[in-house]
């Protein structure tokens, strides 16, 4: 079973990270490295949390699922774990990405990967779009963190991009199974600078 880290917005959206690692627990699909409410107390500084969290939680996960909700884009720490998790350190390698758009937020899928995830998860789909420009994938994904966007442009990035609906045993497996493989070719795209403050 892979490591995990689930990135999300803790107040909002801990329903579906719990739901999420349950769907993982009950058929062995990946064990949660995740951080959870009160692992790490607001008092501590800035830069105390991004090394908790890196050299903790981020140090022996493989892949990172992003749950994006309304609010995900605007959390510093949502953008500071994305960011680790794309970092080839000597503390913590780089780890594949899965981004969960959550109910609400966008139908749109992104399907780098190929015919096996098309056939799998996107079988309604007949005809694919190409993205060339930001301001597309901003308009189709408006609660998109600017950091998972900035690699969704890259063609040396794999991150796909599915629906909550989508999310069922078979394909949480094959997802995290292939960011997991993906993981070492991606080059990420690091330039943005970290989020000082939640907006």
């Amino acid at each position: 079973m892979h490591k995990v880290f689930i990135s999300y917005h803790h107040r909002n959206d801990q329903w579906y990270k719990e739901r999420l690692v349950e769907i993982g627990r009950r058929h062995s699909i990946f064990v949660d490295r995740s951080v959870d409410t009160g692992d790490v107390p607001d008092t501590w500084s800035d830069e105390r949390i991004r090394r908790e969290i890196r050299d903790r939680h981020l140090r022996d996960s493989t892949v990172t699922i992003v749950l994006v909700g309304a609010e995900t884009r605007r959390r510093k720490h949502v953008d500071w774990e994305i960011h680790s998790s794309m970092y080839d350190g000597s503390v913590n390698r780089r780890s594949g990405i899965v981004v969960i758009n959550l109910p609400g937020i966008s139908d749109y899928a992104c399907a780098p990967y190929g015919e096996e995830e098309n056939r799998l998860l996107h079988p309604e789909v007949t005809s694919w779009t190409t993205i060339e420009h930001r301001s597309e994938y901003e308009c189709r994904y408006p609660y998109m963190p600017d950091r998972i966007i900035d690699n969704l442009m890259r063609p040396d990035v794999k991150i796909s991009v599915v629906s909550w609906k989508k999310t069922n045993e078979r394909t949480l497996d094959f997802l995290i199974d292939t960011a997991f493989d993906n993981r070492e070719n991606c080059r990420y795209d690091l330039s943005r600078p970290m989020r000082r403050a939640n907006s």
